[in-house]
């Protein structure tokens, strides 16, 4: 048998021969608790070998179900506030300040506190979280019916660009607006389907396309780009631990799964996120129109100004954005969202370094720990590995 055969073979089976004791030594991945329990005479010959407990196990899934509830948390969460300046941003079509890099906004952040306090950058987070809940709802419900889940996005657009209104109007130029009016400004623009009640109010079928269409792109584009990810990140991870010398037995074990989930996810959000920025842009300008909304000024922070566009359509907009504003005007605001997946990956980071040393510090595992003599085998046999569901984002 030549050495890949002995890299594959599986150590669940008694180390009673010299074939599997050759492998043992060939093999590079970690011992389980339970591959000990049954081979402790022989294991104690090899007093360097490093072995998982049932304790690494379970401390490792719970500090990535940590490390995944921040980056939830993160996602949608503590992103608002950099979503507000991004959107204020992109629906300024005469602003002469691009907000290109974070360090620009910065200035301009910290004037908007002074002027209007510390929650202008929180505006409109209860209706955006009222219309994820209504797409998530309606989602489940249409892929029940129909293999097309993102057909939900034509139901749930009319409530989605009234919460955007919310998002981005200015705290001290307009009347604030209740935990309802989202339902009520979302009715209106459904039921108004041929044309809006105030003028430049695009009709709401002109809104609908485009939104569906930038939705199932990104969510193609983020799947492909999360698969791709899951799969070079599954290849690194074996090469590393294979040079090290400690290959885990199962690379598909929920623990080291979960890690690179969360890893994949950030890798395809941040890429999907980038790569539509511009149509994304045009279709916040669009939502916006025809609403008489008045925004912060982002060139200086200190004042108002209202947004009066007239489009005729997505192309249309498009066509004026490079014509009055050049390529760089589809991307006002890209600073922001530099800003916040710098915070969103720090937070990860941070997360997963203080959980593993709280972790590290309440069960103090020891290197090499001892062959253990008391506990019978079979008092471990009926522990089973639980299985995490994934859920997409």
């Amino acid at each position: 048998m030549d050495m890949a055969s002995h890299n594959n073979l599986d150590l669940d089976l008694d180390l009673d021969s010299d074939d599997e004791l050759s492998h043992l030594k060939a093999s590079k991945r970690q011992i389980t608790h339970e591959e000990l329990l049954r081979n402790r005479e022989i294991m104690a010959g090899f007093p360097n070998r490093y072995y998982e407990t049932q304790e690494d196990v379970i401390l490792k899934r719970r500090i990535g179900s940590g490390v995944a509830f921040v980056s939830l948390v993160a996602e949608n969460l503590l992103s608002h506030p950099f979503q507000v300046l991004r959107r204020q941003c992109q629906v300024h079509h005469t602003s002469q300040r691009y907000h290109l890099l974070p360090f620009t906004l910065v200035p301009t952040v910290y004037r908007l506190h002074q002027h209007q306090g510390l929650t202008t950058l929180w505006k409109g987070l209860g209706s955006v979280l009222l219309v994820r809940g209504i797409s998530l709802g309606v989602e489940d419900l249409i892929s029940k019916i129909t293999p097309w889940p993102n057909v939900s996005l034509a139901i749930v657009t009319p409530f989605y660009s009234a919460s955007f209104v919310e998002t981005v109007q200015s705290e001290i130029a307009s009347e604030k607006p209740g935990i309802l009016d989202v339902f009520k400004e979302g009715f209106m623009r459904l039921l108004n389907w041929n044309g809006g009640a105030k003028g430049r109010m695009l009709p709401i079928w002109v809104l609908i396309v485009p939104t569906i269409t930038l939705g199932l792109s990104r969510y193609l584009f983020t799947m492909m780009v999360k698969g791709a990810s899951v799969r070079l990140l599954h290849s690194r991870f074996k090469n590393r631990h294979e040079a090290n010398g400690a290959l885990p037995k199962d690379i598909s074990h929920s623990v080291v799964l979960q890690d690179l989930d969360i890893t994949a996810s950030l890798i395809a959000n941040i890429a999907s996120d980038v790569a539509f920025f511009p149509c994304e842009t045009i279709i916040h300008r669009l939502y916006l129109q025809g609403t008489r909304t008045i925004v912060d000024n982002l060139d200086s922070g200190r004042s108002v100004l209202p947004i009066l566009t007239n489009f005729a359509g997505a192309m249309d907009c498009y066509e004026s954005c490079l014509a009055s504003e050049g390529t760089l005007g589809l991307y006002k605001g890209f600073g922001a969202l530099i800003m916040q997946y710098t915070i969103h990956i720090a937070l990860i980071q941070f997360s997963r370094f203080l959980l593993t040393e709280l972790g590290s510090f309440i069960h103090k595992p020891k290197k090499q720990p001892p062959l253990p003599t008391d506990i019978s085998p079979a008092a471990l046999s009926n522990l089973s590995a639980t299985h995490r569901s994934y859920l997409l984002p």
